[in-house]
């Protein structure tokens, strides 16, 4: 009999489930696939302050702030400033009209209010700058600047955040079901009193009791409501990024699309990414399609900006669901971040809660909130909330990473992205190289992954397929996309789990395709190239059987010197 049982791995998910096992709560944390596999591994990998939401928002503003100070504080080794500028253009920069000027002044008293908040996330403050220092700070913005302003954000690995707190859940008693999902749920009278679980690995279902269920499904929290016989609406919104092949810029740049919305482009790792879309969602989120106009949207959005743009490649694209709080005849930009609580006991669901809405950088204070309202459900007195003092796996300490290389023999390189991901637990990961010298191999040159890295992900981490060790460590998502690492990695994961072969054999299909997803609305020139030449290894040398039909298909491509984007319309789009 549990305290309460949560679904979904997402940040919200896996944060309730540490604040809840934290206070001493009988907790169960539910996930049909792993955690992050949906919206929180498909956001834009930022502790951010939430500028645009100043206009309408303050609050939203402020408590990103303050919760980004603490992430810092909990988990300091997945963090790393991003500063950003906002350049000012002008059609003429020898004579700036007065609405160009008086653009600029309004973004300045914007950003004036938005370092109120700055101190809360330990940023700098905004300055002005004028065109000539910005063309020193960023040679290759466009050639008509009046000003620019600068300002800083905060990145973060995403997948790594929801896995320290789903981990740090099991340290403090909470059990986890990754691959199961919610087929049920368990009543008496108007009353929910647990669920009904299939392990989607074995086909097997478990009926289990709890005294509340809490719904953190993201945009599936209104399938997980209906499943119960309650309803809640949301009003999803589609955010579609791009990754590129290069950091095509030292800073964050904010560009402004045709329609006047802001688009940025930002380095991430050896990487860019840029984004993001936000249109209404009304589909199925399992089945999100990314269409051409939505990728030609952002890059000419960006080569406004960045005309040497054109100079690199797009890995892949990628897309979630925002589980948007429900409101009626707003754009979509005006949307508020803000999040709420849903109690369904007057829709006949006594015992089912659900919380919709909020931002990555609010997570943790919107799972605190989560855990109090869950406490005056179970009628017991508030405990005191600590996720903001302990500090997540890794968080600990940061390694010293020279020291680290010297005494285990590994390259600087791949000793500071291992504690960039692991943190102090770097350490451990070293000394397992120690024991088992064969795990001294690097597996993933882009993102310098060991196979002793893998293998603490497999043994400690919850890592049961090579997706899940894609998103523990970032196998694959550099510029090679698996082209160079998948095989390798598939049998590190088939040696340490007992894989058979057909098991090793879908382990590796499930990547490539997965890959192959994320690159179809994309592949021109070097793309389409890389493509082939990663279907010829896999498929070919390999000797492994033929991918599905709708897999094989490829829209056609350019040459590698005119840029033609693929014809389809729509393509099928798991969100990774």
């Amino acid at each position: 009999m549990y305290d309460v049982i949560v679904i979904g791995g997402g940040v919200n998910g896996t944060g309730i489930a540490r604040d809840a096992a934290m206070r001493g709560h009988r907790t169960l944390l539910v996930e049909k696939r792993d955690f992050a596999a949906g919206s929180s591994g498909a956001n834009s990998g930022m502790i951010h302050g939430g500028l645009r939401y100043l206009q309408y928002d303050r609050k939203v503003t402020e408590l990103s702030c303050i919760d980004s100070g603490y992430i810092q504080r909990i988990a300091p080794h997945l963090l790393f400033r991003i500063p950003f500028l906002f350049p000012i253009h002008a059609e003429d920069p020898r004579k700036p009209t007065l609405r160009e000027r008086l653009w600029g002044y309004a973004v300045r008293v914007v950003l004036d209010l938005y370092d109120v908040y700055q101190p809360y996330k330990r940023g700098k403050p905004s300055a002005r700058l004028t065109a000539r220092q910005a063309y020193a700070l960023e040679p290759s913005l466009r050639r008509d600047l009046i000003a620019a302003i600068s300002f800083d954000e905060w990145g973060i690995d995403p997948f790594r955040l929801c896995a320290a707190n789903a981990i740090s859940a099991r340290q403090h008693g909470a059990d986890i079901r990754t691959y199961t999902e919610v087929i049920d749920f368990l009543r008496e009278g108007g009353r929910i009193e647990g669920v009904v679980l299939r392990d989607l690995r074995t086909g097997k279902q478990e009926a289990l009791r709890s005294r509340l269920v809490f719904n953190a499904a993201g945009p599936w929290a209104p399938k997980v409501a209906r499943l119960a016989g309650a309803h809640l609406r949301i009003r999803g919104g589609k955010g579609v990024h791009l990754t590129l092949d290069r950091r095509i810029s030292n800073y964050g740049i904010l560009c402004q699309a045709a329609d006047g919305r802001e688009v940025f482009v930002m380095p991430h790792g050896q990487t860019s990414i840029i984004g993001t879309t936000d249109d209404d969602f009304y589909g199925d989120p399992d089945d999100i399609r990314i269409h051409e106009d939505e990728v030609r949207y952002l890059w000419e959005a960006v080569e406004r900006t960045i005309p040497s743009l054109g100079q690199a490649r797009i890995l892949r694209a990628w897309a979630g669901i925002r589980p948007t709080v429900w409101d009626w005849g707003k754009p979509e930009d005006d949307l508020s971040r803000e999040h709420a609580i849903y109690d369904h006991r007057l829709q006949g669901a006594d015992g089912l809660l659900s919380m919709v809405g909020g931002k990555l950088a609010s997570y943790r204070i919107m799972a605190e909130e989560a855990v109090d309202v869950i406490e005056d459900r179970l009628g017991v007195p508030r405990r005191p909330c600590r996720t903001h003092l302990e500090p997540l796996p890794g968080g600990e300490s940061f390694p010293d990473i020279p020291a680290l290389a010297r005494e285990y023999g590994f390259s600087e390189t791949a000793v500071a992205r291992m504690a960039y991901r692991h943190g102090t637990n770097a350490v451990a990961i070293c000394e397992l190289s120690r024991r088992e010298p064969r795990l001294r191999k690097m597996v993933c040159r882009c993102e310098q992954v060991t196979a002793a890295e893998l293998v603490y992900s497999i043994r400690n981490e919850e890592a049961r397929r090579l997706l899940d060790l894609r998103r523990r460590n970032r196998l694959g998502m550099g510029p090679c996309q698996g082209t160079d690492c998948a095989q390798l990695a598939a049998a590190v994961l088939a040696r340490e789990l007992g894989l058979d072969a057909q098991a090793h054999r879908n382990e590796l299909l499930s990547l490539l395709q997965l890959r192959w997803k994320g690159q179809r609305g994309v592949l021109v020139g070097a793309t389409a190239a890389q493509q082939e030449l990663s279907r010829c290894l896999h498929l070919g040398a390999a000797a492994l059987a033929e991918l599905p039909a709708e897999v094989e298909e490829r829209p056609a491509a350019s040459g590698p010197t005119t840029r033609t984007w693929a014809r389809e319309a729509s393509v099928p789009m798991e969100v990774h």
